[in-house]
């Protein structure tokens, strides 16, 4: 018994010493390359993400963000394409990786990208400026529907989420708006906030500020229920005060956007398998939880098998409305 307790202390100490040994780190600086403009909902996900894995040391390396928003979101998606083989390079996206290259020709595929996984699901609502008239849903949706074209709808992007989320509403309701797109979330606040756009459809992330401040006041969330209660934001209402779009009218019960991590085509061995690990750590800190409540997020960690299936469904669902728009590209 003492011979065969010290050969199985000496097996697992070996194997504990060998694990690390061959396991993937990173060896320099990371680079998180955000595809949208600054202030946006995916810099956000991706600067949170960063400050909870320096706090928690997580990654002994430093790490870098890098604003690529242009092209929608293709010029980061292609610089993480030029990190072929190269996991210090980690790409914040959200669907438009993999539904960007039906709606346009680029310099990038799905297959140049590595999934590694996603942390949330961000809720979409429409909103209008503060010093609006409408101060509902349906007064607001009446009033397009009576000046079809008249009234500017911004977004995030062309030919993206925002801009399919505004083509299900038209064709669901027989409105009709002028699209504005801008490189993220954030510039589309703005736009907002100064009045020269009529609404937007952005996360409740990328409004909070605004809404905070009166500037802009939401509508409805395309949510099956209502958001989580919270504090008040603004005026005494909070994130659970908002109407679901199905409660006023429209015939949409849910429109939601993953937040997605990818890492470049071709990674060494156990590069994505660092790269969850970190990601689900980051999910279960108490930072995560707060972020995720403040953003009025979904809270959902997906990798491997699960993020793989999530994807088909979403590309699925999302293809059929580009079909149907006449966006897909040849």
């Amino acid at each position: 018994m003492r011979k065969f307790s010290i050969a199985a202390t000496f097996v697992a100490a070996s194997f504990a010493m060998a694990a690390p040994a061959n396991a993937w780190e990173p060896t320099k600086p990371i680079e998180f390359v955000v595809t949208s403009g600054a202030g946006g909902g995916t810099d956000n996900f991706a600067r949170m993400v960063q400050s909870i894995i320096t706090k928690h040391k997580l990654i002994e390396q430093p790490i870098v963000v890098l604003n690529k928003g242009g092209g929608s979101g293709a010029e980061g998606y292609i610089y993480g394409k030029g990190g072929k083989g190269d996991a210090h390079r980690v790409v914040f996206g959200t669907n438009n990786a993999y539904l960007l290259p039906y709606v346009a020709k680029l310099g990038f595929k799905t297959s140049d990208l590595t999934p590694v996984a996603a942390l949330a699901l961000d809720e979409f609502l429409i909103w209008v400026n503060g010093n609006s008239p409408y101060n509902d849903a349906k007064s607001y949706i009446d009033a397009v529907k009576a000046k079809p074209g008249s009234f500017k709808m911004a977004g995030s992007q062309s030919k993206d989420t925002d801009q399919t989320l505004t083509s299900l509403i038209q064709d669901s309701v027989g409105a009709k708006w002028i699209y504005i797109p801008f490189q993220g979330g954030g510039q589309a606040a703005v736009q907002l906030a100064g009045g020269h756009v009529d609404s937007n459809t952005n996360n409740p992330n990328e409004n909070i500020g605004q809404w905070k401040a009166g500037q802009v006041k939401p509508l409805c969330v395309f949510s099956p229920a209502r958001l989580a209660k919270s504090d008040p934001v603004f005026g005494g209402k909070g994130w659970g005060d908002i109407p679901t779009c199905k409660e006023a009218g429209l015939p949409i019960d849910s429109f939601q956007m993953p937040r997605t991590v990818w890492l470049p085509a071709d990674m060494p061995a156990g590069a994505a398998a660092f790269y969850e690990g970190v990601l689900e750590k980051v999910s279960k800190t108490p930072e995560w939880a707060e972020f995720i409540a403040r953003t009025a997020q979904t809270g959902r960690f997906m990798k491997g098998k699960e993020f793989t299936d999530f994807i088909a469904k979403d590309e699925a669902a999302n293809a059929k409305v580009f079909k149907a728009e006449g966006w897909v590209v040849n």
